[in-house]
C-alpha cells in the first residue's frame, strides 16, 4: 500500500474543564476543578486501560467485521469537500471517512492486531472514531502502551512543520501545576514576538490574566480566552510576577501568528584551555535544518571541542533533522553507520508501507536532507566524541532518537537533566479530507539493535529512572537565562567537562542556589507533532 500524500494536522482541543479553542497549537490544561497535572497512579497488575464507549447497535453501513478493504478505496471522500485544484476530494460522508480511517489503521498501525474492528457507522464523527483506532494496553510500568495518537488540521500543520507558525503571543510557558493553585511560568520567548517585545522574563509567573486571579481565580472562561486566542489581533492583559521580588508588571499582548526561532543561544564558551560550544535546539522542524548548520559551521570555525546541546525543551519532530545533527556532532567518521532502522508491523517486514520502498536503514550522512537547503549542502562535520545533552521530561522522540542513534555507534552521550519522555515511536502524518493522522507505525532502533527505552533515558540520581546514561540529575532552573553559564543545568554541565564528577558539579552548583526557581519541576507543553517522531512521505 502505497499513500503518498501530504503531512497535514487538525487542530487540537482543549480538555478537562475547558471548550474547545479553535486556532491555538498547543495541548494545555487550566483547571477549575482539583486535581493537579499528573494522572492518577498506575494500576498495581496493569492489564489494559478502558477504551472509550462504543454503540452497540447496528447500522446499515456495509462493514464486514475483519474485512478491511484497501486505503485508495476510502480516501479523499468527504463529508466536507475541500475545494481547488490542489485537492482530489469528492462528496462522502463521516461514514466514508470512517472507513479510511479503519483501513489505515489495520494496515499501518504498528499494533494492529490490538485494535477493536468497529463498525464505521456506529460512531458519528471521525474524531471519535479515530480515538478508537487504537491499543488500549499498558506498558509494564503501567502507563498507556500508546500515548501518541491524534490528529490536526491541515493549514495548520503545514504552517506549524515547514515555517513554524502558529497563533498566539511568542511566550513558551512552564507549567508547574494547571489546577488551584496553579503556576504557569514563562520559559522562554521568540524573538520579534509580542510577548519578545515586551520584554518577558524566564521565570516570571502568571499573577492574573484580564483581571482574573491565575493562581485561584474560578473564572477559567476567561483565563483561557486570553491564553488561547480564537482569533489574530486579540488584546488581552497580564501581569506577570517576578518570583523571588515580588514585583509585578502588566503588559497588554497581541495574538498573532507567531514563527518560531527553533535553534537560539549559540555561542562558545571559554573552559580551561578549550571552548565549549553551547546550542539550545527548541523543535526538529524544517527550518532548523538551515539555522543547525549555520552554528555548527560557527561552532567549527571556533574550533570547539566539547559541545552541549540543549534538549530539555524538545519535544521531537523531523527524524531527518535528528540524523543531521547528530551527523554533525559524530562526524567523518559516522559517515554511512546506521543511525536508525525503522521496524514496521508485522505486515510489513521489509517493505515501508507508506512509501512502498523496500526497507533500509537511515544512515549518517555528510550532506543535508533538503527541507530548506539544497541536498548537497556540505554538512560541518566536528568529529566529537563525547556530547552534552542537556535533557528534561520534555525531551521527546526525534530528540531522543539523537541520543540513542549516537549511542549505537560508540558516541558518548552524557545526559545532564532529568529523564526524556520515553517515546521510540513514530508516525507519517498522513492527510484526508483535511486533517492528518498521526497514528504509531514504527520503532526506531540503533546501530547496536537497541530501542527499548518507553521509560526514557535517565542521568544518574533521577526520580524516574529509564535507561541509565552518564550524567547528572539536576531541577530545571527558571532563575537565570538560557544559555547562562550560571543556569544550574548549564552550570553543572560544564563542570562535569572539567572535572568529570557529579559531586563536585552539584557542589558547585548548590552554593549558587539562592533563588526560588534555581530547582522547579515541570514542562514546557508542545504541540503534539512536535512531541514526535516524524517521517517524510518524500524520502
Amino acid at each position: 500500500m502505497q499513500l503518498l500524500r501530504n503531512a497535514v494536522l487538525r487542530q487540537l482541543t482543549i480538555t478537562s474543564c475547558l471548550r474547545p479553542i479553535a486556532l491555538i497549537v498547543v495541548m494545555m490544561t487550566l483547571a477549575a476543578c482539583g486535581g493537579g497535572s499528573s494522572g492518577p497512579s498506575a494500576p498495581e497488575v496493569p492489564v489494559s486501560v478502558t477504551p472509550p464507549s462504543t454503540p452497540t447497535d447496528t447500522s446499515d453501513s456495509g462493514w464486514v467485521e475483519g474485512e478491511y478493504g484497501d486505503v485508495a478505496d476510502f480516501e479523499a471522500s468527504c463529508q466536507n469537500p475541500r475545494a481547488g485544484s490542489g485537492f482530489s476530494d469528492v462528496q462522502g460522508t463521516v461514514v466514508d471517512e470512517n472507513f479510511w480511517i479503519r483501513a489505515y489503521s489495520f494496515d499501518t498501525y504498528l499494533w494492529f492486531d490490538e485494535i477493536e474492528d468497529v463498525d464505521p457507522g456506529t460512531l458519528s464523527s471521525t474524531d471519535a472514531y479515530f480515538d478508537v483506532m487504537k491499543t488500549f494496553a499498558l506498558s509494564p510500568s503501567g502507563n498507556p502502551k500508546d500515548k501518541f495518537h491524534f490528529t490536526y488540521d491541515t493549514e495548520e500543520w503545514e504552517k506549524l512543520s515547514q515555517s513554524g507558525i502558529s497563533a498566539g503571543y511568542g511566550v513558551n510557558f512552564f507549567r508547574v501545576r494547571s489546577s488551584p493553585p496553579r503556576q504557569w511560568l514563562v520559559a522562554y520567548t521568540e524573538p520579534n514576538t509580542p510577548a519578545g517585545d515586551a520584554g518577558l522574563l524566564r521565570g516570571w509567573e502568571i499573577a492574573s490574566v484580564d483581571g482574573v486571579d491565575f493562581k485561584e481565580g474560578s473564572d477559567t472562561d476567561v483565563l483561557n480566552a486570553a491564553l488561547f486566542p480564537e482569533s489574530l489581533g486579540e488584546v488581552h492583559q497580564f501581569v506577570f510576577r517576578d518570583v523571588a521580588s515580588g514585583e509585578t508588571t502588566s503588559v497588554d499582548l497581541t495574538s498573532q501568528e507567531i514563527t518560531s526561532t527553533p535553534v537560539q543561544s549559540v555561542k562558545a564558551i571559554p573552559l580551561g584551555n578549550s571552548k565549549v560550544g553551547y546550542l539550545l535546539f527548541n523543535d526538529h522542524i524544517a527550518t532548523a535544518e538551515a539555522q543547525l548548520i549555520d552554528a555548527f559551521e560557527g561552532f567549527k570555525s571556533e574550533g570547539i571541542t566539547e559541545l552541549v546541546l540543549d534538549m530539555r525543551y524538545n519535544g521531537g519532530g523531523y527524524l531527518d533533522i535528528a540524523r543531521m545533527l547528530a551527523s554533525m556532532i559524530a562526524g567523518e567518521e559516522a559517515v554511512d553507520q546506521t543511525f536508525s532502522e525503522l521496524k514496521f508491523n508485522s505486515k510489513y517486514p521489509t517493505q515501508n508501507p507508506i512509501t512502498g520502498r523496500t526497507l533500509s536503514p537511515s544512515r549518517f550522512a555528510r550532506t543535508a536532507p533538503g527541507f530548506v537547503v539544497s541536498s548537497e549542502t556540505d554538512l560541518p562535520l566536528l568529529n566529537l566524541n563525547r556530547v552534552v545533552v542537556i535533557s528534561g521530561s520534555g525531551t521527546c522522540s526525534a530528540s531522543e532518537a539523537v541520543i540513542n542513534g549516537l549511542r549505537g555507534i560508540g558516541v558518548e552521550v552524557i545526559l545532564i537533566g532529568d529523564t526524556t519522555c520515553g517515546k521510540p515511536y513514530g508516525f507519517y502524518g498522513i492527510d484526508n479530507c483535511g486533517t492528518t493522522y498521526f497514528t504509531i507505525q514504527f520503532k526506531g532502533v540503533n546501530a547496536s539493535g537497541f530501542g527499548d527505552y518507553t521509560d526514557g533515558f535517565s542521568p544518574p540520581g533521577a526520580e524516574n529512572v529509564g535507561v541509565e546514561v552518564g550524567g547528572c540529575a539536576v531541577d530545571d532552573d527558571l532563575s537565570q537565562a538560557l544559555g547562562n553559564p550560571d543556569e544550574a543545568r548549564l552550570a553543572t554541565a560544564l563542570e562535569y567537562l572539567s572535572s568529570g564528577s557529579c559531586q563536585a558539579s552539584a557542589a558547585g552548583v548548590n552554593a549558587k542556589r539562592r533563588h526560588p526557581l534555581s530547582s522547579v519541576r515541570g514542562q514546557v507543553v508542545k504541540a503534539e507533532p512536535l512531541t514526535g517522531s516524524i517521517l517524510r512521505t518524500r524520502e
